[in-house]
């Protein structure tokens, strides 16, 4: 049956990129995003040509099991019509596309992804990601040696470890079936949206209940806020709920959007100019798959990076206990410049110090003994004592002692 919903697709260049490599299709029954890499030209060509043959599947099937098959084979043809496109142009060589694409069947939503563009499902209030990015900081994160907090800011955030290209005619691709039901809002994006706006911004847009075509924008209007520095494109899918059942044309965005979107003429010589000296690096391809030996020197590289993370995490704990050191010492120094006068079992004394203690460490020490007896002196007197006098300085100290001695002598 035809998916019973609404949807809405966006795709918008971003803040810094002069050209869009990102596509993305919104059907019938069909929904997909593709994040082109391999420079200025040869990402367009890829995720157009991703585009337009995954096309083909929107329409109704049997089962969950046919549709899951039909994005297999789908993918694949793809890859061959990638690599045969490098053949007749080889200026293209190295180009490739990410696709996370989902198919709508009856209760079921099949999903067929590679790459690192993302699908979210939001439901009940809770944002989940249901596909694993494909890259290697989340293998870093899968392993434990990262958190995703510090994934999101690695330096090597965009390399990726799977990709269709133009080398495999038979790419490793993630299928697999879920059950949807009236309600969900299903997300897929590129990771211009996810890498600048985090999950419970993202949440938050979506719990509004909006139209699809509306929270697009609102996502959108937030990556750019973000600085969006790479393109940006949105696909949102709606099941069942209280907005206008999907009806008429596909919508088709970002480079698959340009009827000659296959045939993007070969990239020219890249050129900078004083005036526009970041332009060239705009085109530079977002998303890098590396190739075998060069793992190991990311591999190397983290673990130098992490051995460096280590040692900056113990002097700053280092220095943060110097300096609680130096503050506690600084402390118990002063301390020692205060006098007060008390009682010493049964002498009246002068104590050098405060009267507290931290623990089992004590502030003050008996300083002199006045060699006054605690009980020559009037009661009064001697609660006073007991309960401590404090004294501005020790001569401060010694005319207290005085005073008391004097009283000592009257009440003799």
């Amino acid at each position: 049956m035809v998916f019973q919903g609404s949807s809405a697709a966006i795709s918008h260049t971003g803040k810094v990129r002069s050209n869009n490599q990102d596509s993305g299709y919104a059907g019938s029954n069909l929904f997909l995003v593709a994040d082109g890499m391999g420079g200025h030209a040869g990402g367009d060509v890829a995720s157009s040509i991703a585009v337009t043959r995954l096309k083909r599947l929107d329409h109704p099937y049997a089962s969950p099991s046919d549709a899951e098959r039909a994005l297999r084979d789908g993918v694949s043809e793809t890859a061959r019509a990638l690599i045969d496109t490098v053949d007749v142009r080889p200026e293209l060589a190295g180009m490739g596309t990410t696709v996370s694409a989902m198919v709508m069947v009856n209760d079921y939503a099949v999903i067929a992804h590679i790459g690192d563009s993302r699908i979210y499902l939001y439901r009940d209030d809770e944002l989940t990601q249901i596909t694993t990015d494909h890259t290697f900081v989340q293998r870093l994160v899968d392993s434990g040696r990262i958190t995703p907090e510090e994934a999101r800011y690695h330096p090597r955030r965009s390399v990726l470890m799977r990709v269709l290209g133009d080398m495999d005619p038979n790419p490793e691709l993630d299928t697999f079936i879920m059950p949807t039901q009236p309600g969900d809002r299903w997300l897929l994006c590129s990771d211009g949206l996810s890498g600048v706006v985090d999950d419970a911004h993202t949440a938050k847009a979506l719990s509004q209940g909006l139209t699809p075509g509306r929270t697009a924008d609102i996502l959108l209007k937030q990556a750019l806020d973000g600085g969006a520095p790479d393109n940006v494109t949105i696909v949102i899918a709606d099941v069942g709920g209280a907005h206008p059942v999907f009806s008429g044309t596909p919508t088709i965005v970002g480079s698959a959007s340009n009827p000659q979107g296959i045939e993007v003429p070969a990239a020219r010589p890249g050129r900078t100019s004083w005036l526009h000296p970041n332009r060239q690096a705009a085109n530079e391809p977002t998303h890098f798959e590396p190739a075998a030996e060069f793992l190991e020197e990311l591999i190397e590289e983290d673990r130098r990076r992490g051995r460096r993370r280590r040692f900056g995490w113990i002097i700053g704990v280092v220095l943060v206990l110097g300096i609680l050191a130096v503050g506690l010492w600084g402390g118990y120094q002063w301390t020692q410049t205060r006098y007060y006068v008390g009682a010493d079992e049964d002498t009246v004394v002068i104590f050098r110090g405060v009267q507290q203690d931290i623990g089992p460490i004590s502030l003050s020490t008996p300083y002199e003994d006045t060699g006054i007896p605690l009980d020559s002196l009037p009661e009064f007197a001697q609660a006073t004592i007991e309960q401590t006098i404090s004294a501005s300085s020790l001569p401060d100290a010694r005319r207290i002692v005085a005073t008391i001695s004097e009283t000592a002598g009257g009440g003799g």
